[in-house]
C-alpha cells in the first residue's frame, strides 16, 4: 500500500510539473487564438493579430542564475528547454540550429540556404541558464543597417539608397561563461630606461631585471561562444554582449526565435577559455608589477596556473541576421540585438577606391616633398 501511495505522490508531482511547464509556454492568445510571441519593444509577450499583451513573469528578487560546479556538471546539467524542441542542420555551412516544434524552418538563418533537413533531436543537448533578451526590435535593427551603410566610404551612393535589408531572422547564440579561482607561479622581465650618452645627443637603453613570484585572481565569467560550426566573421565582430543583463532562462524569451545550438562541448569551452584567462592574467599581472617597480616596460612572463573552483554557465545571447541585394549580388549582415552593433559585408565601388588611393599617394608626396625641403 505505501509502494502504490509513493507511486501517487510521484505522478500528482509530474502532474503538477507538467501543469506549470505548460503554463509557462502556453503561446496561444486567449482572445484571438493566434501565436504569442516575446516582443523586445515592450519586453512582453505579444499578439500582432488583436494587440494582445502580458508581461512576462519575473523571477523572485533574490533569484540569481546558478554557477554550476564544472566538475559535476553531467550529473546537475538542466536538459528541460520548457517547450518541446525539432533541430535542423544546414548542408551548406553546417550549421545546427534549434526552434519551438511549432515553428517552420525551411530556410537556414546562417547562410540562407534552403538546404536545410531536420535531424533527430538529441536528448543530451543542455538547457541554458539564462538569457540576454532581445532588445532591439527588428524595425530598428533595419534602422541601424541603413545607418552603417550610409557610412561605408566605398559603397556606391546608389546602394546606399535603394537598399533594403529582406527579412530579419533573430536568433540566439550559444555561450559557455566560466568562474575560477586562479594560483599562478610567474617569471616575468621588467624593462627599466636609462640615457647614454653618444656624440649624436643621448641614446635611450634598458636594463631588463627578473622578477618570480606568486599571483593570485578570480577569474569572472570568461566567455566563450560556444560554436565550431559557425565561420561567420561578422558574427564574431557583433558579439560582445552585457552579460550583467542576463535573465534567468525562461523559454518565452526564445518563443518566436531560433536557438544555434552549441557545438563546442563544456570541456573543450574550458580549454578554449584558459587560453583566454592566460592572456588576461599575464596583462593583470604585467600592469601590477609595472605599477609597483616603476618599470618602463613589460617583457616576458612565464605563467603556470592551477585553476580551482570552476564554475561555468551556459547562455544564450540575441543577434538578428539578414541581406541585402545590390546589382544582383546578396550581401549578408548582423545585428547585434542587445546594442545595436552592425557587421556584415557592402558593395564596394572600384573607381572609389582608386580615387582614395591616387589621393594617398599625392598626400604622400607632398608630405615627403615638405619634409625634404
Amino acid at each position: 500500500m505505501a509502494e502504490n501511495e509513493g507511486y501517487i505522490e510521484e505522478q500528482e508531482e509530474e502532474k503538477i510539473l507538467n501543469e506549470t511547464t505548460m503554463d509557462v509556454t502556453d503561446k496561444k492568445c486567449p482572445n484571438c487564438g493566434a501565436t504569442v510571441t516575446y516582443d523586445p519593444a515592450t519586453l512582453a509577450m505579444t499578439c500582432e493579430f488583436c494587440g494582445y499583451s502580458r508581461t512576462i513573469p519575473r523571477p523572485e528578487s533574490n533569484s540569481a542564475l546558478e554557477e554550476i560546479d564544472f566538475e559535476t556538471a553531467k550529473i546537475r546539467a538542466n536538459k528541460d528547454w520548457g517547450t518541446k524542441q525539432k533541430s535542423i542542420v544546414c548542408k551548406m555551412c553546417g550549421a545546427e540550429s534549434l526552434y519551438d516544434e511549432a515553428m517552420t524552418a525551411g530556410v537556414c538563418p546562417f547562410c540562407g540556404s534552403t538546404s536545410v533537413m531536420p535531424v533527430d533531436s538529441d536528448e543530451d543537448i543542455m538547457a541554458p541558464g539564462g538569457v540576454v533578451p532581445f532588445e532591439i526590435p527588428k524595425e530598428k535593427a533595419a534602422q541601424l543597417f541603413k545607418t552603417w551603410l550610409g557610412h561605408k566610404i566605398f559603397t556606391p551612393s546608389a546602394a546606399k539608397k535603394s537598399c533594403e535589408a529582406d527579412s530579419f531572422t533573430g536568433i540566439y547564440l550559444p555561450y559557455w561563461t566560466y568562474d575560477s579561482e586562479t594560483t599562478s607561479s610567474y617569471d616575468a622581465q621588467l624593462g627599466f630606461e636609462y640615457k647614454v650618452k653618444t656624440k649624436d645627443g643621448y641614446e635611450t637603453k634598458v636594463r631588463w631585471r627578473r622578477y618570480t613570484g606568486i599571483y593570485e585572481e578570480f577569474i569572472d565569467d570568461q566567455v566563450v561562444y560556444a560554436s565550431t560550426k559557425t565561420k561567420n566573421p561578422s558574427i564574431k565582430a557583433v558579439s560582445v554582449f552585457d552579460f550583467t543583463k542576463l535573465k534567468p532562462y525562461s523559454p518565452e524569451y526564445i518563443s518566436g526565435f531560433a536557438a544555434e545550438r552549441y557545438t563546442l562541448g563544456l570541456d573543450d569551452g574550458w580549454t578554449e577559455a584558459k587560453g583566454y584567462i592566460q592572456s588576461t592574467l599575464k596583462s593583470h599581472l604585467g600592469s601590477k608589477l609595472r605599477s609597483t617597480y616603476k618599470a618602463d616596460r613589460v617583457g616576458t612572463i612565464k605563467l603556470s596556473t592551477a585553476y580551482d573552483k570552476v564554475t561555468f554557465k551556459y547562455l544564450l545571447a540575441p543577434i538578428w541576421m539578414s541581406s541585402f541585394k545590390f546589382n544582383g549580388k546578396v550581401y549578408n549582415f548582423v545585428v547585434n540585438g542587445q546594442t545595436g552593433k552592425v557587421a556584415g559585408k557592402a558593395p564596394i565601388s572600384a573607381l572609389r577606391v582608386a580615387i582614395a588611393i591616387i589621393l594617398g599617394i599625392i598626400a604622400f608626396i607632398i608630405v615627403m616633398s615638405i619634409l625634404n625641403s
